[in-house]
């Protein structure tokens, strides 16, 4: 019972993250009233479309889309660690160092910082592998 609210915890948080995310998309095109899409620009005030995304919206959508290469994939392997039964313990230092790479990452990519970006991006990679490895075992002592 415990794996699947360590699951459900981790969903949810990474949810709130990219909601959070997308949030920032639509605050600043309502607050700049910046809109590429001719749709949008006509129903939020009636101005020309842009000709360009605004910086920190590009970057709001790079992260979004990061998020969507990585969190799924993180998310079936903890689904095969339930279904295994693995240990608790360290399913719960995989997420937390998952969910706190990712919040890093997104913060880091927002606010332009470098290594940080990369090195938050890696911390959630390993997370991955060494999620694939402990699965590995399990699967092997069947």
């Amino acid at each position: 019972m415990m794996l699947w609210k360590i699951y459900a915890l981790t969903t949810l948080v990474l949810f709130l993250k990219m909601f959070a995310v997308a949030g920032v998309q639509g605050v600043n095109r309502i607050k700049n009233r910046t809109f590429v899409r001719p749709e949008d620009a006509a129903f939020f005030g009636g101005a020309a479309p842009a000709a360009a995304e605004l910086p920190i919206v590009e970057r709001a959508q790079n992260t979004l889309r990061n998020d969507l290469e990585n969190i799924p994939l993180f998310l079936f392997l903890m689904l095969g660690y339930i279904q295994l039964q693995g240990p608790v313990l360290p399913l719960m230092i995989y997420a937390t160092l998952f969910v706190s790479a990712r919040i890093g990452h997104t913060l880091c990519y927002l606010t332009p910082r470098q290594p940080w970006r990369n090195l938050c991006y890696q911390l959630g990679l390993l997370m991955d592998f060494m999620l694939c490895g402990h699965l590995l075992w399990a699967v092997w002592r069947l």
